[in-house]
């Protein structure tokens, strides 16, 4: 299929974009790749130091036979329930390497958080910083300088992103990341949203609403909504950076186990058949297209609009968020799965999950084909679904949809266009999911109410201060003035409002993740409020008109007033009550280096 001539001419141009900084990346990792292996390279001390840990067969095979040896960074915890089998993996990983002649350590751990434990929280204020955290970590496990390859356990919202801005300054390695998969459906996503938008009018009380969060978040695995946590997953694959098709298979799937072991045999056969695929030439700036293109024909999370850029700037290439908004335009929506849609994950799989969505993108002529991915078939490997034959893994054709409400062919799609736009105005720059917003809601004209915090909105909510048309702007929620949270505990009050027949809006310099919903929000508004953005100058009662049609965001104010007009500071004792308490003192030099989010909110640059 031919490639379509917008993709070809986005891929172009971040190609010419990125021309001195790509070319140096690859230098360097050209570089790296060129020099002795860690054990041959170093002196005996620092040898002896890298493997008197292990078992004497696994150090005789590493130091004198020359086994690869493989680096295991692992975000194990048993707080996440997505990240809890990951404890189980490192044997695996290990008893599967001795079979096939290697060995494997675990170079280190990184921390990873969970935004549904810490959002509303002041803990959220260090979410966002989590991923460049992990990135460091990251950094520090593979700094010992002893390893072939790489193995990423990850899954979760921050947790690839950095895990993959970490592996890329470590170019030179071939690279697998390994998911964990989903938990089995509980409550549905529906019905768990319902309840919340009961709960916000005080129909039900707390006993009723932590009944319904439980029976949603029961057992090990990812949420089964489609958020950050599982378009992470989906990027992997179209990226092909993962076993093809081990994204959305359950960790209480006795096939789990099975591709975890693939994962082994994959980065080892890198090796074995001496194929220069190292992560940092797999992560090309086609490669990264595809990533945007998979993240927009599912309707994913608006958080890869910023942690794509700081994915790709790792790699030495330059994305922004108008290579996304042209990409949407002729990217159609192939998937409805919660919240742009009823599905969840676990039935997003069984419709043809992302193999199918791979599929119709490639033959729509929509990914790049020509890449190269950590499997020697290529992208069209992904394509396909794997299952048990006997003792042996095996992949088949994906077929047809096995349900047209949940994934659709390119030809007869939800949408036409993606699920992500680009606003632009004199309110900044900002972005709106609309693929979850009904038609009727996409361009919003009323008054503005302004809050400084999300807890100021809930109070005004509680207090019946709402009940009209309006466009809520909640600023000072940007990565330098307090690490850029999610604001996703406002989708409730706000859908009752709208449920209510009030035409309301959202817009903030905060994040709402890929959980944002029915409510239409311009988000991440750049810049920022705490840099001097104009959302410091819009007062309460200024019409604000939000054009998810037109891509526009505008305060509707006279050109001189609005130029003439003051931009207010940051309240003092905010700015003070920001930088203090749950580890906030830690974070101060990432929220006073930070970038602004379309720069992917990079606080290492």
């Amino acid at each position: 299929m031919k490639l379509h001539p917008v993709l070809a001419a986005v891929t172009q141009r971040i190609r010419e974009r990125s021309a001195p900084t790509r070319a140096a990346y690859l230098s360097r990792i050209d570089q790296a790749a060129a020099r002795e292996r860690g054990a041959d390279r170093m002196g005996c001390a620092n040898v002896a130091h890298a493997f008197a840990g292990i078992p004497p067969s696994d150090k005789f095979k590493v130091v004198a036979e020359r086994a690869p040896n493989i680096g295991i960074v692992n975000s194990y915890n048993d707080m996440l329930s997505a990240h809890a089998p990951f404890g189980r993996y490192p044997d695996i990983i290990k008893d599967e390497a001795r079979k096939n002649g290697a060995t494997a350590q675990v170079a280190g751990g990184v921390p990873a958080m969970c935004d549904g434990v810490t959002q509303g929280t002041a803990g959220m204020e260090l979410s966002l910083f989590s991923r460049d955290t992990i990135a460091l970590a990251t950094a520090v496990s593979l700094s010992h300088d002893v390893f072939d390859a790489t193995l990423m356990l990850g899954i979760c919202d921050k947790i690839v992103p950095g895990l993959l801005i970490g592996a890329l300054h470590f170019g030179h390695l071939p690279t697998v990341f390994v998911p964990g998969g989903p938990m089995p459906s509980g409550l549905s996503n529906t019905e768990k949203a319902k309840v919340r938008e009961l709960a916000a009018q005080g129909l039900v009380g707390r006993e009723a609403l932590l009944e319904a969060e439980t029976q949603a978040y029961h057992t090990q695995g990812t949420c089964t909504f489609y958020g950050t946590a599982n378009s992470n997953q989906m990027l992997m694959e179209a990226m092909g950076l993962h076993v093809p098709g081990s994204a959305f298979v359950q960790p209480q799937d006795s096939l789990r186990e099975e591709l975890t072991r693939e994962a082994v045999r994959t980065v080892l056969g890198i090796l074995k058949a001496r194929r220069f695929a190292p992560i940092g030439r797999i992560v090309d700036e086609r490669c990264i297209v595809n990533a945007m293109a998979a993240l927009l024909a599912t309707g994913g999370s608006t958080n890869h609009l910023i942690h794509w850029v700081a994915v790709a700037r790792s790699a030495g290439i330059v994305i922004d968020w108008n290579d996304f908004d042209q990409l949407s335009d002729v990217v159609p929506l192939l998937s409805r799965v919660y919240p742009n849609g009823t599905a969840d994950v676990n039935q997003f799989q069984d419709a043809g999950g992302p193999g199918y969505v791979i599929r119709e993108l490639l033959d729509a002529g929509l990914m790049h084909e020509d890449v190269l991915t950590v499997r020697e078939g290529g992208l069209r490997e992904y394509t396909r679904i794997p299952s048990r034959r006997g003792e042996r893994l095996a992949w088949s054709d994906i077929g047809p949809s096995k349900d047209e409400t949940i994934v659709r062919p390119a030809g007869r799609p939800f949408s036409k266009s993606g699920g992500l736009k680009l606003l632009t105005g004199n309110l900044g720059r900002s972005v709106i999911k609309v693929s979850s917003v009904p038609a009727d809601r996409h361009v919003i004209e009323a008054p503005a109410r302004i809050f400084d915090s999300q807890e100021g909105l809930h109070a005004a909510f509680k207090a019946g201060e709402l009940e009209r048309d309006m466009v809520c702007v909640v600023r000072w929620q940007g990565p330098r003035a307090n690490g850029m949270p999610e604001l996703h505990k406002l989708t409730p009050p706000l859908a009752v409002l709208q449920g209510r027949g009030f035409r309301v809006a959202l817009v903030t310099d905060g994040r709402m993740s890929g959980a944002s919903g029915k409510v239409p929000a311009a988000i991440h508004v750049s810049p920022e409020a705490a840099s001097g953005g104009p959302l410091a100058k819009l007062r309460d009662g200024d019409v604000v008109r939000l054009d998810g049609v037109a891509g526009t965001l505008e305060a509707l104010v006279d050109a001189q007033e609005w130029e003439a007009r003051e931009t207010l500071k940051m309240p003092t004792a905010q700015a003070e009550a920001n930088g203090h308490g749950i580890g906030r003192e830690l974070f101060a030099g990432m929220r006073h280096n930070a970038l602004a989010a379309e720069q992917g909110a990079c606080t290492w640059l």
